[in-house]
């Protein structure tokens, strides 16, 4: 059973084939949307493009979230092409790397309004932005990460901008309820992504991951592309202003069993 078909989706954050929205965007087309992918901007086109054609989507814009002018050109592109959508999925982060290492208090002011301009606002920006464009039942859903509600050494800068995407999804899922569009969040256990490789001491909190999950399992861009799919279907009608766990069951653990 095809979960969304009849739908149209808007996928922002195509980077690469490791990307999560990349994940998404398969796991959506194989149950039946209809796709829209962005890109940040003209050095991650030669990637995105193949995989946009391999998924037979012909509809690749770039977007530079941190400008209401990109976003607004973009809508109008939308809106020409689809006319509605019902869905739209924010898989953006960016933090400077120099802010993704050491001591949280180093964060500088200009580092600090980057990562939550392009982590967080840019959430908020495109809701504004395609508000008019949703049809009832739509979803918007966006990336988290468990740094967002405990300390995650050296994510830093991050893990602030995170908690906040998780409560502007919750003011945002109260402001479209009455226009019947649900608002959620994926919290994703680590995943190697181009994100991920800016954070000091990834690689070993990737490897201890298995160990300390109760599933003991990694955790792939497919398994958060399923989750999306869930989400963003009839299935979870009812389900708004949620940060749904796909981590193996991480976040419920204490204290981690040493041996």
């Amino acid at each position: 059973m095809k979960l969304l078909e009849g739908k149209t989706a808007l996928i922002f954050g195509l980077a690469n084939k490791r990307s999560i929205a990349w994940g998404i965007a398969q796991a959506m087309h194989a149950h039946g949307a209809t796709l829209g992918l962005s890109y940040a901007g003209p050095a991650l086109e030669r990637r995105a493009r193949p995989l946009a054609e391999s998924l037979g989507c012909d509809f690749l814009e770039p977007c530079d979230l941190s400008s209401d002018e990109e976003i607004e050109v973009l809508v109008e592109k939308a809106r020409q092409r689809f006319g509605q959508i019902d869905i739209l999925v924010h898989s953006v982060a960016f933090a400077n790397r120099e802010e993704l290492g050491g001591p949280f208090y180093r964060t500088s002011r200009t580092g600090f309004h980057t990562a939550m301009d392009i982590s967080v606002y840019s959430f908020v920006a495109l809701a504004w932005a395609f508000q008019p464009l949703f049809r009832p039942g739509g979803s918007m859903l966006a990336m988290t990460y468990y740094g967002a509600e405990k300390v995650v050494p050296h994510y830093n800068v991050m893990g602030v901008a995170k908690a906040a995407l998780e409560a502007s999804t919750r003011y945002l899922a109260y402001d479209f309820g009455p226009q019947k569009v649900r608002v959620n969040a994926i919290s994703a256990g680590p995943i190697r992504t181009l994100s991920a490789a800016g954070v000091s001491g990834f690689k070993t909190m990737y490897k201890a991951f298995t160990q300390m999950a109760p599933l003991r399992s990694t955790i792939t861009i497919e398994d958060i592309g399923d989750a999306a799919v869930f989400l963003c279907s009839d299935m979870a009608r009812n389900i708004t202003g949620e940060v749904l766990y796909v981590d193996g069951g991480y976040n419920i653990v204490g204290v981690p069993e040493l041996t």
